[in-house]
């Protein structure tokens, strides 16, 4: 039963590092990657469509994106979706392929850019402990449902505490690394 919660735990912590990680991929540093129009959608015949199922997007140079649509009528709606997004992208459009150039980051953005980074990562890390305190919680009503001993307890929140530190510690690693990505000119 314990071995159960601990799974679980991980399980959602996992979950959290996963959702940081798209979090990071969202913040462009001064490389061109497709991952920065992953969340995009687009109107495809009526319905919200992730932009990766409706056009292909490669990396032309380091500061450029290629978009090609797979059917020519859908090129104005690809480009006012990357112009309405929040990465303040000015698509230019050549026949039926968008390029898509990365404006140089000013230092102030970086900052900014650093700014948001932590607190995703801030976010993460309140998730973490969420987390631990909702297994905390299961495996103290086990206690007084008296199917564990408090020995057992000790043990339990001992080990959740460690899965814990782990997880808390790739946040930091993560933090760690998007943040000298963001300052590296």
């Amino acid at each position: 039963m314990i071995n159960e919660i601990c799974e679980d735990t991980a399980d959602r912590m996992r979950k959290s590092i996963d959702a940081l990680k798209q979090a990071f991929a969202k913040l462009r540093a001064n490389r061109a990657h497709t991952s920065l129009l992953d969340h995009i959608t687009v109107l495809y015949y009526g319905v919200n469509t992730p932009l990766s199922q409706v056009a292909s997007v490669s990396v032309e140079d380091a500061r450029t994106l290629v978009v090609s649509p797979w059917e020519k009528q859908i090129v104005p709606v690809i480009e006012k979706a990357i112009m309405a997004s929040e990465l303040g992208l000015n698509p230019v459009t050549a026949g039926t392929v968008i390029r898509v150039p990365l404006p140089p980051l000013t230092e102030e953005r970086r900052k900014e850019m650093v700014r948001i980074v932590r607190q995703e990562a801030e976010g993460a890390r309140v998730a973490m402990r969420n987390i631990r305190r909702d297994s905390n919680h299961i495996v103290k009503e086990l206690v007084k449902e008296k199917e564990i001993s408090e020995d057992d307890q000790r043990h339990a929140e001992e080990t959740i505490q460690g899965i814990t530190d782990n997880y808390i510690a790739q946040v930091d690693n993560l933090l760690a690394a998007k943040e000298q990505d963001l300052m590296e000119i």
